[in-house]
């Protein structure tokens, strides 16, 4: 992943408020329901989360100065204490080191510095001479190397209820094609064995997807309920109908009852998000909208109708 200064083009001396403005400002700007015919907007809206976790956190952004973790939130190889050589592998990782002892007065013994890296590295030294000077190489599969890659990529409701396909792009560049299982939950993650870093000597990294469910324009999740307000006119509160509502499986007619208020919801079950057993609800809140601009005939109906039949619906409120 790129440097998350550079992501969200800010300096490194900007203040936490500038952070913050500049990732909303992007987030808006790349979020995919905002870019629906790019295919690399969830990609860019992924880095951009990433970046912000980063710099958004006073702790991790003040570690990623001192350099103590990557742009990934991954912690950096320190080396070890006091120093010493050794070769950096391409995948990031240390191959080998080679420690030398000179026999003799003023050096190790030979059989008492392998026991000493003998203890510390569980059997990962190997070689030694009898008398005069040893070398000790130790094998890459003796230090453990983190070879998984770790991104989050952004799915519409509708796609972590029915599943489908994406396209993520990986720290590295790599595209991939990622199948989305049907009912995927935000924070989830998924797999793709193999497909992470690579080293000599080890076994492939994994790739892990952490799941983040983009906000719906009308949809509000809680749980394995939906809730959704709908814009009603005053005609059909007064009069009742039937009316469309969206759901996730599809627009249904809903009949409004007479004299419906604004406020009132009702419930459609099994309309929500699939969970064990079953699936939640859809909460249906009316809001009754009136007509835009001045309309002379509602006013005069309403100052007659005012006239006849008064009342006053906040006669509970003292």
């Amino acid at each position: 992943m790129r440097d998350p200064y550079e992501v969200l083009g800010v300096p490194r001396s900007a203040s936490a408020a500038a952070i913050k403005s500049a990732y909303r400002k992007l987030a808006k700007k790349h979020h995919p329901d905002n870019n629906k015919n790019d295919p690399k907007a969830a990609a860019r809206f992924a880095e951009i989360n990433s970046a912000n976790e980063i710099l958004g956190d006073e702790d991790k952004r003040k570690q990623f100065d001192r350099g103590e973790i990557d742009a990934e939130g991954k912690p950096r190889f320190q080396g070890f204490p006091g120093g010493g050589g050794g070769r950096a592998s391409p995948g990031g990782g240390f191959e080998s080191y080679s420690f030398r002892t000179g026999g003799g007065p003023g050096g190790f013994g030979g059989t008492g510095f392998e026991d000493i890296l003998n203890s510390m590295f569980g059997g990962a030294a190997r070689g030694g001479r009898p008398g005069g000077g040893s070398q000790f190489d130790f094998d890459a599969g003796g230090i453990g190397l983190d070879l998984d890659l770790n991104v989050s990529m952004s799915v519409t409701l509708e796609e972590a209820v029915a599943g489908g396909e994406k396209r993520v792009r990986l720290p590295n560049g790599r595209e991939l094609n990622v199948k989305i299982p049907a009912g995927i939950t935000a924070g989830q993650q998924i797999r793709l064995k193999g497909q992470g870093e690579s080293a000599p000597g080890h076994r492939p990294g994994d790739v892990l997807i952490t799941i983040q469910i983009a906000p719906h324009p009308y949809f509000k999740v809680e749980g394995s309920d939906i809730k959704l307000d709908l814009p009603i006119t005053l005609y059909e509160a007064v009069l009742g109908g039937k009316v469309r509502v969206p759901t996730l499986s599809g627009a249904v007619e809903f009949p409004i009852p007479k004299n419906t208020s604004s406020g009132r919801t009702f419930r459609l079950k099994g309309k929500g998000l699939p969970k064990a057993g079953g699936a939640g609800d859809l909460f249906v809140t009316t809001r009754i909208i009136l007509p835009d601009g001045n309309d002379a005939d509602l006013e005069a109906l309403m100052q007659k109708w005012r006239d006849r039949h008064p009342y006053n619906p906040r006669s509970n409120l003292g």
